[in-house]
């Protein structure tokens, strides 16, 4: 018993001692994890008194306690700081973790118990769990017959190991998408730090004397909009765009082809027509139609105003005897020309008042000051699992410590892509859980002790992100399930999308804006052009999430195995059913690649970010009806939306929070849609 990962840390909230947990300490703390959370449930499911929620509910609440923390851990490093003795792991477990979980799910003699504890005589959250857990144990198949339900582990294990090998062949494809460049000037445009960072990404990659540009897991890369060499441009957009259907090892075609009918099988084994049908009963949308709804109403205005916004640019490429036809690698370089002639807004004005820990200290920390009354004081004294990682304490407004918070700002070649808020421990008042929070990033590590100075787009991530962490840090419920940011996929970002307001709260902006070299505040002028642009290649960015999102719906919402075609196919065919096949406009993500849907959580469910922008347009438009995000106003949203995790009915708390159902038309207007 001197694995660290089988015993409650002694560390404030249980912060997991990062310093003592080795790669070797996983198998067997997964492995007597699992043996005592299998008697765990035996003794449950075969309790002889008669079921109550203390004996049946609660018990299967709080059981599973070290399988918990050690998979906790694992998770969070195998996405930010992984390594092959992980990945080996991760895929050796992830049928043995299908399996197990099955095994509790669809536990007949379980579920029956937990039937048969009237719901009448619960209240509050004892009664919002145990209708959960009821609902838990029917979408995984409790009700099917026993012939069923061994089709069903089978279905469940095959996808949690072809999910596993998709997000390591994925891996692979990134890795080896990396661009190289022979001579400096093929980055022409790059500013002379971002050329010796390329120089010095090369050489670690063993390519001496070459640049390297790394490929991240968008469809369009952030060198784009700099680079000014056509041909530079053409090799890195055609590496992402390739990266993940050329044959090789880090092909996923096969792979995420075997899960759609995976999951088309699933689907109709619980009865369902397709696997959208199934997945999407617990959501705020609860069926495919008003998803898919809310999508074809965006995407009609949203193309119409990237089809202008195509025409703009081709003007400019033509203006200046370009002499081409508007490709996707050209739409960043030139859209930033067009915004530059059209707002006046240069991006490389813009970056040297945003330098990262300026952002982050005099920008989010300042603003959940302003807006909640938390501070935040530097923790060098708690262990973390790579040096780049910094920890702070969490202070309320009565100067009482709420959480330990984690962050990671900078990229790995052995971290997946993208952003992300996650726990290390979960809040809850029953097991006197405090938050143990981190946020995991992918910007640019500064060389040289230069500053790490990012974009306005970098900006509104660190907000966002952070969004979900205050949705963690309010977190006041009784039990972990329905804790903080456990709730439905379509609701967990609107929350977040919230915070990204504060980026351009005026208070907020000049605080944290300000030149790293002169040390002046950002000039109003400057922040004028950030708001007017606001809206500016919103047809672009809106039609390329909504090509993403119905891609997901399309490919979950196939009803009959013979209509799913090759992968480039089956891709095509789709975006062009939906008017969303626009050249110069590629969906964010490029179904090889878009692990949203098959290696993260997201399956029929990437139209959630529409949803729940949908849902924060409504609710910003109460905040700036009402006076903006003033204390009082953020102290009405931690009350009905931050503070309730899936502890109430979220249509109705949304409801009581703005006074009226979510409509469309705040997204069409916010986002510069309308005429």
């Amino acid at each position: 018993m001197n694995n660290p990962l089988l015993q409650r840390s002694t560390l404030q909230y249980q912060t997991p001692p990062f310093d003592k947990i080795k790669d070797e300490h996983f198998k067997p703390a997964f492995d007597y994890g699992l043996k005592v959370h299998d008697e765990e449930i035996e003794k449950i499911t075969n309790n002889t008194a008669k079921p109550t929620f203390e004996n049946t509910v609660l018990a299967l609440e709080t059981c599973g306690v070290d399988l918990g923390r050690a998979t906790g851990v694992f998770y969070n490093l195998s996405g930010s700081n992984t390594n092959p003795t992980l990945q080996a792991i991760e895929a050796e477990y992830a049928p043995i973790f299908s399996a197990h979980n099955d095994k509790i799910y669809l536990n007949s003699k379980l579920y029956n118990r937990i039937k048969s504890i009237p719901l009448s005589s619960l209240k509050g959250e004892d009664k919002k769990l145990t209708e959960y857990y009821l609902q838990q144990f029917e979408l995984a198949g409790a009700n099917l017959s026993e012939a069923d339900k061994e089709k069903m582990k089978k279905i469940n294990e095959e996808l949690a190991t072809l999910s596993t090998l998709y997000s390591n062949k994925l891996l692979t494809a990134r890795k080896n998408a990396a661009v190289f460049f022979d001579s400096a000037s093929d980055l022409a445009g790059l500013t002379p730090d971002e050329i010796a960072a390329a120089k010095a990404n090369a050489t670690a990659a063993g390519q001496d004397g070459k640049y390297m540009i790394a490929i991240i897991n968008t469809t369009q890369q952030p060198v784009l909009m700099s680079l000014t060499n056509r041909a530079s441009r053409e090799k890195v957009f055609k590496a992402s765009w390739y990266r993940a259907e050329k044959g090789d090892e880090g092909d996923t075609r096969e792979t995420l082809e075997k899960m759609a009918k995976l999951r088309l099988q699933k689907a109709k084994l619980m009865g369902k027509k397709s696997f959208a049908e199934w997945k999407l009963q617990d959501q705020m949308a609860q069926t495919p139609a008003p998803a898919m709804d809310l999508l074809a109403k965006i995407a009609k205005p949203a193309v119409a105003k990237a089809n202008e916004e195509a025409k703009d640019i081709q003007a400019l490429i033509d203006a200046q005897n370009g002499g081409f036809k508007l490709e996707p690698w050209d739409w960043d370089f030139y859209s930033e020309q067009v915004r530059k002639a059209k707002y006046d807004l240069d991006e490389s004005q813009i970056k040297p008042y945003f330098e990262i820990g300026s952002v982050l200290e005099k920008g989010v920390f300042f603003a959940a000051k302003q807006m909640y009354g938390l501070t935040f004081k530097e923790r060098n004294d708690l262990p973390v699992y790579n040096p780049d990682v910094k920890v702070y304490e969490v202070f309320n407004d009565k100067g009482t410590s709420i959480a330990i918070y984690y962050l990671d700002f900078y990229a790995r070649d052995n971290k997946n892509g993208g952003a992300w808020m996650s726990n290390l421990v979960n809040q809850s008042h029953y097991l006197n859980q405090k938050p143990v929070i981190v946020n995991v990033y992918n910007f640019a590590k500064p060389v040289n002790g230069n500053p790490s100075l990012i974009s306005f787009d970098d900006v509104t991530t660190l907000f966002h992100e952070f969004g979900h962490t205050l949705h963690g840090l309010f977190a006041n419920q009784k039990y972990v399930t329905l804790s903080g940011t456990a709730v439905p996929r379509d609701y967990v970002e609107f929350p977040s999308q919230i915070n990204e307001h504060a980026a351009l709260d005026p208070t907020v902006l000049k605080n944290y804006a300000v030149h790293y070299q002169t040390k002046q505040a950002i000039p109003q002028e400057l922040i004028d052009k950030i708001k007017k642009a606001d809206t500016f290649n919103k047809g672009y960015v809106v039609t390329e999430l909504l090509a993403a999102a119905t891609l997901d719906m399309a490919w979950h919402s196939v009803e009959k195995e013979s209509d799913f075609k090759p992968t480039l196919d089956f891709e095509k065919e789709a975006l062009q059913k939906y008017g969303l096949l626009v050249n110069e406009v590629p969906t964010r993500y490029h179904s090889p690649y878009f692990a949203h849907i098959w290696g993260g959580g997201y399956s029929a469910g990437y139209y959630a970010y529409t949803w729940s922008k949908t849902l924060d347009y409504n609710a910003y438009d109460w905040f700036e009806a009402n006076g903006g995000m003033t204390r009082k106003n953020c102290d009405r949203f931690v009350k009905y939306i931050l503070s309730v995790g899936n502890s109430v009915d979220l249509n109705k708390a949304f409801k009581e929070f703005i006074g009226h159902d979510m409509k469309i038309e705040p997204y069409l207007k916010n986002a510069g849609l309308t005429k």
